[in-house]
């Protein structure tokens, strides 16, 4: 059982890596555009702000990414089925 689960731990681990990647990515570029397009003196308010539309944008994308490639092509992405047990 132990060397099923770490086995594909390490076959998945490739696809977070790049995962994360991508959020770090999307998150930075995010916040570096909105402090380019803020107005000058910025304050301590307007630096939360960039951080949570940074944040909303790196999980919205997040979301997209695994509901689409979820690896069971189900009508319903967010209902499990059960196993049949026979």
């Amino acid at each position: 059982e132990f060397r099923r689960v770490l086995f594909r731990f390490i076959r998945l681990m490739p696809r977070v890596a790049v995962l994360v990647l991508a959020m770090l990515f999307i998150f930075g570029a995010v916040a570096g555009i909105l402090v380019k397009v803020m107005p000058a003196p910025l304050k301590d308010s307007d630096y939360f702000m960039i951080g949570s539309v940074a944040t909303l944008a790196a999980l919205g994308v997040l979301f997209l990414i695994v509901v689409t490639t979820s690896r069971k092509a189900s009508t319903d992405v967010f209902i499990r089925k059960r196993k049949k047990n026979s």
